[in-house]
């Protein structure tokens, strides 16, 4: 909260309050095969396997220091999701380990095909929700050398399921994009992609808050709203990391648009933002 009051004291420079009007850019996704239940890929990359309803595990702290490898890799051959997830970015990062991409996807793919139905509350859900995200974007670029292939619409069915029924902010912003950058989109791809980034803006993905912010700033495809544009903006600036620059940028160009008028409505606003994060 601390960085918001932050944020909001930076912006403030020279700015006077004024009123400015509402909006609410959030609601739920309404195409009813986001929802749909989906074939969840096998550790062997290319031939699917049918959803199985897994029983969920209480998790346990897993060490993650080079000498525990061999704890890991023990825990994960015995279905433990966080170890499985653990070594999975481990091989992903290449941290530790010799980097490796299949071994990774094959980790992921584990956490996916044995616990795609354990509840949304349960205490690995994130983890679970984090490894079809994962497996959403090997789909986007394929792996060289290996049956893991692009494939756009598996992609698509990765992120829909880890947004629809974990409700994974990531997952949200990443199925926003394919929605929005289908270069034939028709106008329904258009509002389940707005949509879906609003909902992961909501929940403070900060690139999800750039990205919108960027198309209300501007109006594309969207009616312009300038102040709440930069409200975003705002706020996805003070999250971005540092070779994040398209966000920094995006939130320069706009406030150097910005009226006075504009900026005053956008601090209100971030006013409202950090109080209904208190609440």
């Amino acid at each position: 909260m601390r960085t918001f009051r932050r944020t909001i004291l930076a912006f403030a420079l020279g700015a006077i309050p004024m009123a400015g009007p509402g909006f609410g850019f959030d609601g739920a996704p309404l195409n009813p095969q986001d929802a749909a239940t989906l074939p969840v890929v096998s550790p062997q990359p290319g031939a699917a396997v049918p959803l199985k309803r897994a029983v969920a595990a209480p998790v346990a702290p897993v060490a993650t220091s080079p000498n525990s490898l061999t704890s890991l890799q023990y825990a994960a051959e015995g279905g433990h999701p966080v170890a499985q997830w653990k070594l999975g970015k481990m091989y992903a990062d290449g941290d530790g380990v010799a980097q490796d991409d299949l071994r990774a996807f094959e980790y992921f793919s584990r956490i996916a095909n044995a616990h795609a139905e354990d509840n949304p509350t349960a205490p690995q859900a994130s983890v679970v929700a984090n490894a079809f995200v994962a497996l959403g974007r090997y789909y986007l670029s394929g792996i060289p050398n290996s049956k893991v292939k692009p494939d756009t619409e598996r992609a698509r069915e990765m992120f829909s399921y880890a947004a629809s029924y974990f409700g994974n902010a990531d997952a949200q912003y990443d199925l926003a994009r394919l929605y929005l950058k289908t270069p034939d989109a028709s106008r329904d791809d258009f509002r389940y992609g707005a949509r879906w980034l609003g909902l992961a803006a909501q929940k403070g993905q900060h690139q999800a808050q750039a990205l919108l912010g960027q198309m209300l700033f501007n109006g594309d495809r969207l009616p312009p709203q300038r102040a709440r544009g930069l409200m975003w903006l705002t706020l996805a600036r003070d999250s971005a990391a540092a070779d994040e620059t398209w966000i920094k940028e995006s939130y320069n160009r706009a406030f150097a648009k910005a009226s006075d008028d504009d900026r005053a409505t956008a601090l209100q606003m971030l006013e409202h933002w950090v109080q209904g994060r208190r609440d």
